[in-house]
């Protein structure tokens, strides 16, 4: 096959996801503005009266469109239930909870799919590669674009992970110096999170979403059992736990807050100590191949320089 063949292919590929994702992000808008009407209708919508007319920059527009794209074909049943349910929650995890979060993730993996083994396929034809190279690049692009987006999202996930459970003791203080104040379990999280969102912002979040379903849920196991699961942390899992039983058993809350705190920063110090353990095995490599061959050339240098003078 030819490159006109291949660029023909793939402008024709372009086109027809361009045509596609403006009449997908047409039908969001025209469900925008009926969500719009609707808050009019109840006294919640919050008018733009006044303020002139952002223009949509081109990245934005093309934002949309992949957005749209993704969120048709994850409303159209072709991903099952359960992997909608999957795909949103490590999306979460991973500190994109937004609406057009699953939409985007959805489009940019489907246009990474298709794109980048057409951009493989075109740049090969104008190179002299043999034909089996030339036939497994574009696989290897296709594989990248389709694992490319889990793997940036995994790396989200950890690093979020990682803030969340480096925050989590910071958070249990204040959360005992509020109960200690005499404040009950919802509005200490929600003050908790108010205070330490420009320190910490994922932890608060997630007492945010813990403080909504507070509100939403009248069981209050499922909403704190629920902070548990999306984190996957045993430290969070171990502060839900104490939560429920304390509420259960009765039990003083800020008793437990304080020896739970107590305990995790035992657990951070334990690691650090863990860690600085490790350095002198680390370094014992970069000694080796680093610096013994300059000390041998120092030391050992001018006898040899010696040597070779008097035998020559």
């Amino acid at each position: 096959m030819n490159s006109p063949v291949l660029l023909t292919g793939a402008f024709v590929l372009t086109l027809t996801m361009l045509i596609t994702g403006l009449v997908l992000l047409r039908h969001a808008r025209r469900d925008e503005k009926l969500r719009d009407r609707l808050r009019m209708a109840n006294g919640t919508y919050v008018g733009r009266a006044g303020q002139p007319a952002a223009v949509p920059q081109p990245g934005a527009v093309l934002a949309r469109m992949v957005t749209a794209i993704g969120a048709h074909i994850a409303s159209s049943g072709v991903l099952s239930r359960k992997t909608v349910a999957e795909l949103e929650k490590a999306l979460a995890v991973a500190g994109m909870s937004g609406r057009s979060a699953l939409g985007m993730f959805i489009g940019c993996k489907i246009l990474l799919l298709i794109g980048l083994p057409l951009v493989a396929v075109v740049v090969t034809q104008n190179m002299e590669l043999d034909a089996t190279l030339s036939n497994l690049l574009p696989a290897g692009a296709g594989i990248l674009g389709l694992v490319g987006p889990d793997m940036v999202v995994r790396r989200l996930r950890n690093s979020y992970v990682k803030k969340v459970e480096a925050s989590l003791p910071d958070s249990l203080d204040m959360l005992l110096i509020c109960t200690q104040a005499g404040l009950p379990l919802e509005p200490a999280l929600t003050r908790v999170s108010q205070e330490i969102r420009t320190a910490h912002p994922q932890i608060a979040w997630e007492f945010e979403q813990t403080v909504n379903e507070l509100q939403m849920n009248s069981d209050v196991k499922v909403a704190l059992n629920n902070l548990g699961e999306r984190t996957g942390l045993e430290s969070v899992k171990r502060l839900t736990t104490t939560l429920i039983q304390t509420m259960q058993y009765g039990t003083p809350l800020g008793e437990a807050l304080r020896a739970l705190a107590s305990e995790m920063r035992t657990e951070t110090l334990i690691r650090f100590e863990e860690k600085a353990a490790r350095l002198p095995v680390l370094l014992t490599l970069p000694m080796v191949a680093f610096v013994l061959p300059c000390i041998f050339i120092v030391v050992a240098g001018p006898a040899a320089l010696r040597l070779v003078a008097a035998f020559s």
